[in-house]
């Protein structure tokens, strides 16, 4: 069996400039990256404005294991299998962090014969958006520090810094660090905690922008420190948003790329789902929409992270109601979920399969609440069962649940074309008027009422305890109008609840303790910590990168 990497080197792809022709791009909007990538420019959508929109489809998950249950890889095939049927169709993806890629969860791209290609550029470098963002990042920081070091003209007081530098990759020596030491010219001492790249308020601010004057916008407004007398610093106070602008000049414009079956796709923006808003960028959605007749696009994890931000940060301040939602579900996940320890959950279990599908249960039940009935995919792997799979397919059918098995790793688009078929029939895919999807809660609600709603009816916990620092944090933010931003909520990705080890549903009586508040003013939204959340993730014992090697013949091996 070939290897993810061997797959995508094995590609023949189609040159980028026939790409974006046959998708109505002009040659002027199209920046190349060598010969199968390229930036598409944002005055595109300025051309297209009176385009009519096609349908956008998001695809979530159950709670997912440690590996994943194959949510990029679904979002492909599903794709591919659009397009084989003779509906065009785009996809508009997340780009690979550096962190979980040299980590543990490996690459960002798909597998098998759904991948995005070529593989081994998204997951690395690619076109240099993630480092675009590091940079911008730090010279915020760089200025700040500079501006304490002359004078402080600004006042700011050095313990009460919000702004952390960051990079991309994992590295847990940087979580808490002294900087400024040694001579007198090195600076001040300080303490400081790096950030990974994808949880920067940067990289949310550059999947959330809708043009180049909102980014600037956008970076001015980030709240960095507060003075000694209590006043807040922004970044236009230091003049460092124009800087950041010009950094993310290029960034700002997707990226455009291919699947392994010619499918166009926009891989644009990474920020994290259990810490950020976790989906690609607004102006990515916006061109696919322009440009397809149904854009499939991911938010990470499960409905609990990336399903519920999604419809309450991009889709309000983008303008992107969904139409369909497909939940991605493995027998390894149900079979976690029902008691399978980590080493059995490959292994067929009918038993604990069932006692697992309570939680795959609570994921339907979340998109309900958003108004839409979802359609459950499951992913099927090498070994799964048929008795499990036609007891699940019995159990969600009974029920009235909408339902498709998939095998887009082995198959490609011929895999998904029944999970094609059952999300063309949905409900929205065929009414000509305008969805709308229900509200989870009013934006103008006080924001400890917001958090109580999702923590109460996603998580399914009704008893929410806010730390002393989170009251004193909601205090010091009040003036600054943090009960008129959505919440973006920082929770393992693990559990339905704040607590990883409880699978499958949590007792609705555990306490949910919100540890911290911060505010992401730029971004708009505020983010809110449940338990101990990682900005900064370490690497494993063997880390992934200890496979990654060049090969004889020049090429990568060991990615995926």
């Amino acid at each position: 069996m070939l290897s993810d990497i061997e797959i995508s080197q094995s590609i023949d792809l189609k040159p980028i400039h026939d790409l974006a022709r046959e998708i109505g791009i002009l040659e002027q909007e199209i920046h190349p990256f060598g010969s199968y990538k390229a930036k598409i420019s944002i005055d595109l959508l300025k051309r297209l404005e009176k385009s009519q929109n096609g349908r956008l489809v998001l695809v979530t998950a159950m709670t997912p294991t440690p590996g994943g249950e194959g949510k990029t890889t679904t979002a492909i095939g599903l794709s591919q299998a659009l397009n084989r049927m003779g509906t065009s169709s785009i996809l508009s993806l997340r780009e690979p962090s550096l962190g979980p890629i040299f980590g543990v969860k490996g690459v960002g791209t798909g597998g098998g014969y759904s991948q995005v290609v070529p593989m081994e550029d998204i997951n690395l470098h690619f076109t240099g958006d993630i480092s675009a963002v590091s940079a911008a990042n730090n010279l915020l920081s760089a200025l700040l520090d500079n501006m304490i070091y002359h004078d402080n003209p600004l006042k700011v007081d050095a313990n009460k810094i919000l702004w952390r530098r960051c990079m991309d990759t994992s590295d847990r020596e940087l979580r808490n660090i002294v900087v400024g030491v040694g001579e007198e010219t090195t600076g001040i001492t300080r303490s400081e905690r790096f950030i990974i790249s994808a949880a920067s308020e940067i990289m949310a601010i550059l999947c959330l922008a809708t043009s180049v004057n909102d980014l600037k916008e956008r970076l001015g407004r980030i709240l960095v420190a507060f003075t000694f007398d209590g006043k807040p610093v922004f970044a236009r106070d230091l003049k460092a948003h124009t800087g950041m602008a010009s950094l993310l000049y290029e960034a700002i414009h997707p990226n455009l790329v291919q699947t392994t079956e010619g499918t166009p796709a926009f891989v644009h923006g990474g920020p994290f789902a259990n810490i950020a808003h976790g989906t690609s960028s607004i102006l990515a959605t916006r061109m696919a929409l322009k440009l397809s007749e149904i854009v499939i696009t991911e938010a990470g994890f499960g409905s609990d992270l990336g399903a519920e931000k999604f419809f309450n940060i991009p889709s309000r301040q983008g303008n992107l109601p969904v139409d369909a939602v497909v939940i991605v579900a493995t027998l390894r996940a149900l079979r976690y979920h029902g008691g399978s320890k980590r080493r059995d959950m490959a292994t067929p279990n009918l038993q604990r399969m069932k006692d697992g599908i309570p939680n795959l249960m609570k994921h339907v039940d979340n998109i309900k609440k958003f108004g839409i009935k979802p359609v459950v995919a499951l992913n099927v792997r090498e070994g799964d069962s048929t008795e499990e799979m036609e007891f699940l397919r019995s159990y969600l059918t009974e029920r009235n649940i909408l339902f498709a098995i998939t095998d887009c790793h082995a198959r490609g688009g011929e895999g998904a074309k029944d999970l094609a078929n059952v999300v063309l029939n949905t409900e929205n895919m065929n009414d000509d008027s305008p969805t709308n999807n229900q509200e989870l809660y009013s934006i103008d609600l006080p924001l400890e009422e917001k958090v109580g709603t999702i923590t109460r009816e996603i998580y399914g916990l009704d008893h929410l305890v806010f730390s002393r620092k989170a009251r004193t944090k909601m205090g010091q933010l009040d003036p600054l109008n943090v009960n008129g931003l959505p919440v973006c909520m920082a929770k393992t990705q693990y559990s339905l609840s704040n607590n990883p080890k409880a699978r499958c549903i949590p007792d609705p009586t555990a306490p949910c303790t919100i540890t911290d508040i911060t505010m992401s003013n730029g971004a708009g939204f505020v983010v809110v910590y449940t338990e101990s959340i990682n900005l900064m993730p370490g690497l494993p014992k063997h880390p992934r990168a200890e496979k990654l090697d060049i090969g004889p013949d020049g090429m990568l091996k060991g990615l995926g």
